[in-house]
């Protein structure tokens, strides 16, 4: 079997990034010729010349951002990249394309669907967001618009992610063209979280198979570990209040974070990691938040996340955060808004699920892990990460996807 998976970005530059890299690892160990085509930021060594693909060069890259912020197109630019991309799938006449994110301004989503198309390639696509049916946004949660269900025009997430700056309003154009280019293949769409696999059968891709894979972890990095991390930072004796600074955007809960440490005991003290350069001067002036830079290592995240006492994440618009997972493996009890699927690790046992946007609710259920103490939740933490979200049991699930497509 010949496995070809399609993203913006390969091993690193986010959790797709990883999740890319790390299934074709995981499919190699199972003696399947894996190949990878990426759009940006990242080079390929000489051992993977032949296997792993880069679409658009730096300067492709710079003026295919340009275009695409400017008209709203996402996925219908980059022609030139596209052609030499399609040549390449050529000699590698892959067996299945797995698609994870095809919009970023990387890879001309008409060219490439109607390839598949014509050639009647199978396929996968996890859908990482909500973008491959709606006419921009890859969420609508904080917007709440439902204009996807029947028809997308009049958009109010034009400046959100994936930003643009036209004048003229492209999402029923995209809209519509989405609906034709996906229409005639034969593919098989995937979910991390049931959440928008149960959206995905709301939308005009509802007569298409949608199946839900959780996200995985590499359980050999993220697992408790001892680390001097509470006396590094002056943490003491405090209770360890940990969240992902998540680029420190509103749609990730930067309201609440920004909030949270001026309502804290002195006893609690909110850990803010992945903070970019000038970030620590937006926190509040109090010795009850620490914030600390993007971390240069897995080590230093593990460290954090096992010497948290709680980890939260008041997202409001999320698909199966990792981050959730990565503090579990670590032991550490998750606490997060009702948010996306965000909620659909946590049970009773690892966390607790709280009504979105609600801070007070937020603080009284931190506070009620914080009285139970880690030692409560860390075992099932746990054993829950072990059993449902090691990587190596997940994407074997992609493996055996592909066996059952093929066998069709």
């Amino acid at each position: 079997m010949r496995v070809l998976q399609i993203n913006t970005r390969y091993y690193n530059g986010g959790s797709t990034g990883r999740i890319a890299y790390d299934l074709k690892q995981v499919m190699e160990t199972h003696g399947i010729e894996s190949y990878v085509a990426f759009g940006f930021g990242y080079e390929s060594k000489e051992t993977e010349k032949t296997t792993v693909y880069r679409i658009e060069s730096d300067s492709e890259l710079f003026i295919s951002k340009l275009w695409t912020k400017a008209t709203g197109h996402h996925g219908f630019n980059n022609k030139r990249e596209t052609q030499r991309l399609l040549k390449w799938i050529d000699g590698v006449k892959p067996d299945i394309i797995h698609m994870h994110n095809i919009h970023n301004h990387y890879v001309n989503v008409r060219m490439l669907l109607g390839y598949i198309a014509e050639r009647n390639i199978p396929c996968v696509l996890t859908m990482h967001d909500c973008w491959t049916f709606t006419g921009h946004c890859a969420y609508f949660d904080y917007s709440g618009c439902d204009k996807w269900r029947t028809g997308c025009s009049h958009c109010p997430s034009l400046r959100a992610y994936p930003k643009t700056f036209t004048p003229i309003d492209p999402s029923q154009w995209n809209y519509k063209h989405k609906m034709c280019l996906f229409a005639p293949l034969n593919i098989t769409f995937v979910s991390p979280s049931q959440w928008l696999c149960n959206l995905q059968r709301q939308s005009f891709l509802k007569e298409k198979t949608c199946v839900v894979i959780n996200n995985g972890i590499d359980m050999s990095v993220f697992h408790p570990t001892e680390s001097n991390v509470r006396q590094l930072y002056g943490i003491g004796n405090r209770k360890m209040i940990l969240a992902v600074a998540a680029g420190l955007s509103i749609r990730k809960g930067r309201d609440y974070l920004l909030k949270l440490p001026n309502i804290l005991n002195n006893d609690e003290v909110l850990v803010l990691v992945g903070l970019g350069k000038g970030q620590a001067d937006l926190l509040p002036k109090t010795n009850k938040v620490i914030g600390i830079q993007r971390t240069k290592t897995a080590d230093e995240l593990v460290g954090l996340y096992s010497a948290a006492d709680v980890f939260i994440n008041p997202t409001l618009e999320d698909n199966f955060p990792t981050v959730n997972l990565e503090a579990l493996a670590c032991g550490t009890p998750v606490v997060t808004f009702n948010t996306g699927g965000s909620g659909e690790c946590v049970d009773v046992a690892t966390g607790i699920v709280t009504p979105k946007g609600d801070i007070n609710a937020l603080l009284n259920d931190i506070r009620t892990v914080l009285v139970r103490g880690k030692n409560y939740y860390q075992g099932a933490c746990v054993k829950k990460a072990t059993e449902r979200y090691n990587k190596d049991i997940q994407y074997r699930k992609y493996i055996e996807l592909y066996r059952k497509i093929l066998n069709r």
